[in-house]
Order: structure tokens, then C-alpha cells, then sequence
């Protein structure tokens, strides 16, 4: 993203999530979905963040408590269920062998505190169990994956997405603190860290850039993710790049039993590890150590933007496994946000996929935690105006106009949020802003529905704005993500009605590869261009289930909740039939509804698409040119649950619910939240009630806890 690309934003961020409705939470979830994904794409991929890890953090943040007081409202693009950003064209790609993960972050003491004690309840670990975890510097660089064989160094890629990264190999070879040979290691060791690059060769590397009269660089942590992911190997070698290991992925034998003793290891392997990792006895250690390295950041010549805290003990590690995106034993406490004072010199409306009415202040250019800022979100029209969605005053009930001197904070990978208004500096000339009341798109009422606090573009498919932003997101990259077919060639063919509907770009070459209107033919491009782009809009025609129910664009279905739906369904043809025999409810939406984490919003989203007519006709006209891919079962041989489907309720005594269902779901199982007709298992502990009756009503098989465990060879 550039810095003049924009999010879509119409909540305010200052309504706390207790005070929402079900329709100012399901739009605050879909202004974050954005907006996160735009700041993964900004930081991870194009190296080039537009706001403060700060304020990233607490979008995350907000995002997850709106999904805890919202369950049912849960997108499947959830930002909580993101790790980084697809990887870009140009290198090689790399499926990581098992997924590298973000960490959860924590902001105060207090949730240091409560993270202990979430994982305490989690092991069922009394108050007084001494539970020790590792406190380590959070650096500000790209992570990096090595794999090592037989001592030799093989492979290295960028994170990625988590799941899939870029190959750089070559570029991993010319860094010193990498070690091509290694001795000592088990046969197969995948180290992971971090490349950065320190505050004095930082300096010295804009020096030589700018006597050069090249590009110079805005902070150490761009330089290093754009030295790294240098197509020429010999630039990488001529940038100071610097590695540090904190963390492993495969391996065919374990480093040690413990966390401080794996990083021992991995120093003996001849890494460079943190100095500043220490052992610590429970929160009032672990926030001791945040605070004495807080006071040293400013001398330790390199950037880091936290303290990492893990579980140091690897069995428990084990026990307490993974969430979507994030390692539950461990989590990152990040330092406070950086502000910033300008002008803002512009208010500006743009029209999103959905209809939303946001509103984007141009602010006169500053720096902000060595980001150049340009742009803000201002939520919606009682944001601007000074008061949340209940009329309740927020910022002092100061409001915000066109000439203000206003604060601003970076936050992550998306554009800030302006803080505050000094009245003090504000020109004697300025007047309240006006939010439009009809579309500056196609001049279509736009309607703010009671309850809402966003107004929508009620155009619908004649607005141009909705209809592009749809296009946009079906060839983002988590949809169908063709290459050489971005926004700007999308706006293009748009406005010249080449393409008015996804269908329609896969019948581009038919239509315009030959005769007297030919891409090649027109200005920016050429044969070879227009070829390489028929060509990928062909090899995108083969898509998994999952991407392309993301792809469809579906209000309330985002990434997480499309594979949780594909994976259930497994076919286009089982989704397409049962989602239209959900129409009548019955068995079909009890179904639907029955998939652990689909809630009844979501699935009236999803049902009332495929029910209305135009929507429905304009699917059916692309799957007519797709070859849609049936979802791949995990391999789950040998599990005695594989497929079933279970029900946890009542007490579970020797786990917690949370580890219950993790632990079923890994083999293969699908955990239900009610009893069915289609239940295969109820596991009932103490306190059972109505699911135990309906399961003895349905002949569903009931066991104990003991019995699972037993079942699934745990006992």
C-alpha cells in the first residue's frame, strides 16, 4: 500500500465495544478487517509501514474485544486469524513446513497478569505453581526462516504469510551472522529470527545512498526488509544486515527441554542471541525486566518495539499450543505509541465495496516514528464531529475541520488516527464539516439506517465506486490474486466496460485478444504483457473452494470464515446445495449454523446471496468459467475421531474446555457447540444438562471425560 491509498472506515473508534449494537459491531469488524490487511500488506510486503506498531496493536486490539463481546459477529477475515501478508512477486515461493506464527500483544502490567493467568487456568496450575517464563527484546527487522541439513544450510525464506514465504536463499548467504555450516545440530534444525540492521550502519547506509543519489531509507527496519528482498544477491551483500535466533521450527530431534536452554543451544550452534533474554518468576519479574530494558532502548543501537515473554518449560509449551495465528504461551508487550502534531489540510469521502461513506483526512505530510504520514482515518461523521454514536462527547466535544492542527499516532501498517484538535491554533475562518447526505460516487441517497453509525450509498450496483472496490477485493491477494491484474489495471478496464462483474475477466482474452479492440494495443501495454496476463487469469481459473467463497465478497465472510466453511462443506457443489436448502432453514441451516464459528449473522449473509437473483446469476456466470478445487482433508490416519463430530459439555476436570477442543480438532474431529441429529459424540462432564437430554433423545454416544481421553489415547 502507498501512502496515498486509503482504508475504508466508518465506526467510531471511540465506542466501547459494551455499547454497541450488533450493526455498529458488525461494521466496526469490517473497518478493521481492512484496514489490518492494508497494514500487513504496507509493513510485510511492500517494507514500507504508514503508521506505529502502537496503533496497529490497538486495532488488533479493539478488534478482538469486539469479536469477544460479538462471537456470532466473527469475520472469516478476521484480523485476528492473519499473520503477515502474502508474499511478493519476484522470488521464489516457499511452503513453510509448520507456520510461523505472530504473537498476541499485551499494552499495561496488568495484562502481563492476566496472560499468567490465562495460561494457568488453561494447565490447571494453582496460584501458588511456579510457572517460569523467558523475557526477551521484541526486535523491529523481518523474520527469517533457516533450514539447516546435515549441518548445511539449504533454505531460508521470509515469513509471508505465515503459511507461504519468498525464497532468499542467496541473500540469507551474504549476511556474516548467518552460518552456512553448522555442526552439532540435529539433522534437520529450522532456526528462526530476525534480520535488522543496527542504528550506526542504518546512518551510514542512507549516507552512501544519498551521495550516490539514490533512494535513502526511513527507518532501519525498511532498510533491512528491502536489503533482504533484493533480487540481486550482491546488493544484500553490500547492506550491514545482522541476525539474531530466538526461536526453531522443524526438527528432527529437540534442542533442549527448555526455552532458555534451546537458545543456549542455538548460541553454541554459533547464532547470535539476545544478551538481554533472562529467566523470570511470574509477572512482577517479567515487568521488572520490560522496564529495565525500556530504560536501555534508547542506548542499545537498535530498534525493538517490546518485550517477548514464553512459557520456558517446552512440555508445557506442547500442552498449550496454538490459537489461529498466535502461540498461546507466549505474547509480546509492546512500548506506548508516538505522536505527532500537523495541519490537516483536507477532508476527503470515499465510497467502499459495502456502500460505507468514509471519511479520510489529507494531513500536510509528517514524520512519525520515522514514517512519513499523509493520511488518517476520521470513522464517520459523529467522529468529526466530536461525539461517539450515543452523542456522548469524545475529545472534549471538539470537533474537526478543514485548517485544524491536530495530534496524530501511528499504529501498525494502517493509516493513523488523529487524536486531538488544538482550538488554540484552529483559523478564525473555519467551519463545521458537512458530511454529504447523498453519494459522491453516483449521487445516490446515502442513508445512516437507525442504530448504524455509518452512512451507506444506497446505489447499490449502479454506484462505480461499490462496483469496483467488489472487483478490487475478488483480485486481492487472498482471493484470486492474478498477477499483473491490481487495482489500477481493475479501475481501468472498469471505466472503459471491459469488465463490469468478476465473470468477465476470465472472458478478456476471448473478447479482447484478437480483432479490432486488442489489450496489447492499448497505452501501458504491449503483447508480451497483454499475453502474460491472459495467461494468469487462465492458471487462476484452477481455485481452492476457500478463496473463492472470500473471493465472492460476501458481507461478514472474510478469510478464516470462508476456510472454516469450505473445510466443511469440501466441495462447491455440497456448499452451493446446501447453502440454498438453508433458505428453508430446516436441517440444511442447522448445518450451516452448526460450523464452530459461524454465527446466525453470518450465515444470513451468506444465504441471503445466494437467494437474491442478480447476485445469484452473476456467481453462476463465473463458476461457469472456474475449475473449482474440493478442500483436501487433513491427513488425520489412525485417529479414532477423525471426521466425527463432538459436543464438550458440563465440567471437564482434567483439561479445560479450550485445550479439550484444540486437542480434537487436531485429530481431525469437528467440534459443534449443540447437539444434532448429526453428533457422533457428546463427552459430558460433571454439571451436564439439556445437551446431555437431547443427546439420550437422539441415541447420540455419551461418554465421560475419562472415556474421551481413553478414546483418543490420552488416558
Amino acid at each position: 500500500m502507498t501512502a496515498q491509498q486509503e482504508p475504508t472506515s466508518d465506526t467510531s473508534d471511540d465506542l466501547a465495544p459494551e455499547a454497541m449494537t450488533e450493526a455498529q459491531a458488525r461494521q466496526a469488524l469490517a473497518d478493521l478487517a481492512l484496514k489490518l490487511a492494508q497494514a500487513n500488506l504496507a509493513y510485510h510486503q511492500d517494507d514500507t509501514p504508514e503508521i506505529s506498531d502502537a496503533e496497529y496493536d490497538r486495532l488488533k486490539r479493539r478488534n478482538a474485544a469486539i469479536e469477544a463481546r460479538f462471537p456470532a459477529l466473527k469475520r472469516d477475515d478476521s484480523p485476528s486469524d492473519q499473520v503477515g501478508a502474502a508474499p511478493a512477486d519476484g522470488f521464489g515461493k516457499i511452503r513453510h513446513e509448520q507456520r510461523m506464527l505472530s504473537l498476541a500483544n499485551a499494552f499495561s502490567d496488568e495484562d502481563i497478569t492476566d496472560f499468567d493467568q490465562r495460561i494457568r487456568r488453561y494447565l490447571n496450575l494453582q496460584s501458588d505453581a511456579q510457572l517460569v517464563f523467558t523475557a526477551e527484546p521484541k526486535i523491529d527487522g523481518l523474520s527469517l526462516s533457516l533450514l539447516y541439513e546435515k549441518g548445511k544450510l539449504v533454505r531460508a525464506a521470509t515469513r509471508g504469510d505465515g503459511e507461504v514465504g519468498e525464497n532468499v536463499t542467496a541473500n540469507a548467504l551474504t549476511i556474516d551472522d548467518i552460518p552456512s555450516q553448522i555442526s552439532g545440530a540435529p539433522d534437520r534444525v529450522e532456526v528462526r529470527g530476525e534480520v535488522y540492521m543496527s542504528h550506526a550502519d542504518f546512518q551510514s547506509l542512507n549516507d552512501r545512498q544519498a551521495e550516490a543519489g539514490a533512494k535513502t531509507f526511513a527507518n532501519p527496519r525498511n532498510a533491512a526488509a528491502g536489503s533482504l528482498r533484493q533480487l540481486d544477491a550482491a546488493i544484500t551483500r553490500s547492506r550491514p544486515l545482522r541476525f539474531f535466533a530466538y526461536a526453531w521450527g522443524v526438527l528432527s530431534a529437540p534442542l533442549a527441554d527448555t526455552q532458555m536452554g534451546a537458545i543456549q543451544r542455538l548460541q553454541a550452534l554459533g547464532f547470535q542471541t539476545n544478551p538481554l533474554t533472562a529467566l523470570c518468576d511470574g509477572p512482577t519479574e517479567m515487568v521488572a525486566h520490560y522496564r529495565k530494558i525500556e530504560t536501555q532502548r534508547a542506548t542499545l543501537g537498535y530498534d525493538i518495539d517490546g518485550v517477548v515473554y514464553k512459557v520456558n518449560d517446552l512440555a508445557l509449551q506442547s500442552r498449550l499450543g496454538f490459537r489461529s495465528t498466535t502461540p498461546r504461551w507466549a505474547i509480546a508487550h509492546k512500548f506506548p505509541a508516538e505522536l505527532a502534531w500537523t495541519t490537516l489540510e483536507a477532508i476527503d469521502i470515499q465510497v467502499g465495496r459495502t456502500g460505507a461513506l468514509s471519511p479520510v483526512a489529507r494531513l500536510l505530510p509528517v514524520t512519525v516514528g520515522g514514517v512519513v504520514v499523509s493520511n488518517a482515518t476520521l470513522h464517520n461523521e459523529d467522529y468529526i464531529a466530536g461525539r461517539d454514536s450515543k452523542g456522548d462527547e469524545i475529545r472534549e466535544g471538539k470537533d474537526i475541520r478543514v485548517g485544524d492542527w491536530v495530534q496524530i499516532y501511528r499504529a501498525g501498517d494502517v493509516i493513523p488516527k488523529i487524536a486531538d484538535v488544538d482550538l488554540s491554533r484552529r483559523p478564525a475562518d473555519t467551519h463545521a464539516f458537512q458530511f454529504p447526505t447523498t453519494c459522491p460516487e453516483c449521487e445516490s441517497d446515502a442513508i445512516r439506517e437507525p442504530g448504524d453509525a455509518v452512512r451507506r450509498c444506497s446505489g447499490g450496483l449502479i454506484c462505480p465506486a461499490q462496483a469496483v472496490e467488489k472487483l478490487k477485493h475478488f483480485v486481492s491477494r487472498g482471493a484470486f490474486d492474478i498477477e499483473g491484474l491490481g487495482a489500477k489495471q481493475v479501475e481501468q478496464f472498469y471505466r472503459d466496460e471491459w469488465i463490469r462483474e468478476p465473470a468477465d475477466i476470465f472472458l478478456l482474452r476471448q473478447r479482447y485478444g484478437t480483432g479490432l479492440q486488442q489489450l496489447k494495443n492499448r497505452e501501458g501495454w504491449g503483447e508480451k504483457s497483454a499475453a502474460n496476463l491472459f495467461d494468469a487469469i487462465d492458471t487462476s481459473r484452477a481455485i481452492g473452494l476457500d478463496k473463492l467463497l472470500f473471493a465472492l465478497g460476501i458481507r461478514h465472510l472474510g478469510e478464516a470464515a470462508s476456510r472454516l466453511i469450505a473445510q466443511h462443506y469440501g466441495s462447491w457443489q455440497a456448499l452451493e446445495a446446501g447453502v440454498l436448502a438453508a433458505q428453508d432453514g430446516g436441517d440444511a441451516l442447522d448445518d450451516l449454523l452448526g460450523i464452530d464459528g459461524v454465527g446466525t449473522v453470518m450465515a444470513t449473509s451468506l444465504v441471503a446471496s445466494f437467494a437474491q437473483e442478480a447476485e445469484r446469476a452473476s456467481i453462476d456466470r463465473l463458476i461457469a468459467q472456474l475449475d473449482v478445487q474440493d478442500i483436501t482433508p487433513p491427513d488425520t490416519s489412525g485417529s479414532p475421531v477423525a471426521g466425527k463430530t463432538v459436543v464438550f459439555t458440563g465440567t471437564l476436570e482434567k483439561m479445560t474446555r479450550s485445550e479439550a477442543k484444540a486437542r480434537a480438532e487436531a485429530l481431525g474431529a469437528k467440534v459443534a457447540g449443540s447437539v444434532s441429529a448429526k453428533t457422533d459424540i457428546l463427552v459430558a462432564g460433571p454439571g451436564a444438562g439439556s445437551k446431555a437430554r437431547k443427546a439420550a433423545e437422539l441415541g447420540v454416544e455419551t461418554m465421560d471425560e475419562d472415556g474421551w481421553l481413553a478414546l483418543i489415547g490420552d488416558a
